[in-house]
């Protein structure tokens, strides 16, 4: 089920989201709606917060994103990582590498804006999937920088607060009126 994405100004999305105690009926459910939603708004991954729920919960899909490349790694062994797609993620922590490469992002729930945000080009993750098995891989790419755009999220940062000042005040009109609207 499509479910309706948050917008800037909600604030779900400054919630740092609850820990996923117990993968439920209701969290497997939460988890095929988001990647519905997701793959519906043509975005490459969705925090459970974008869909109101204040969760420890993310899905990330950049299998369609073939224009900004991904490489992944379990068990050190590079691996295709469209084989891996989609993610689901319980509970996820990530590492960051100290190599850091600036591109452009976005976010569903901010339409229409982006900027040019600095993150570590590779991550090391450690989460949970919805059997409760462990999952541990590295990223770099899109993949890597998505994993962070969402981790983010569900500790209640936005993308917006990881662009330089002058960016964000450059958009100060746009988040007024993205978040009046709300």
């Amino acid at each position: 089920m499509i479910r309706e994405i948050v917008k800037y100004g909600n604030p779900v999305l400054r919630t740092k989201g609850k820990r996923v105690v117990e993968v439920s009926e209701q969290i497997k459910i939460l988890a095929a709606d988001m990647l519905d939603t997701m793959h519906s708004a043509n975005g490459v991954g969705l925090a459970a917060q974008q869909v109101g729920a204040a969760l420890q919960l993310t899905v990330i899909d950049v299998a369609s994103a073939e224009n900004r490349p991904s490489q992944m790694w379990i068990n050190e062994e590079e691996v295709d990582h469209n084989q891996q797609m989609p993610l689901i993620l319980v509970n996820p922590e990530v590492r960051l590498h100290d190599e850091v490469e600036v591109a452009t992002e976005g976010c569903l729930s901010f339409p229409e804006i982006t900027g040019e945000i600095p993150r570590a080009a590779l991550v090391e993750v450690k989460a949970t999937d919805l059997d409760g098995n462990l999952v541990h891989f590295k990223a770099a790419g899109l993949l890597s920088r998505a994993v962070q755009h969402e981790v983010d999220h569900l500790n209640g940062i936005l993308f917006i607060d990881r662009m330089p000042s002058a960016a964000k005040v450059a958009l100060g009109g746009k988040l007024k009126r993205l978040a009046a609207g709300s």
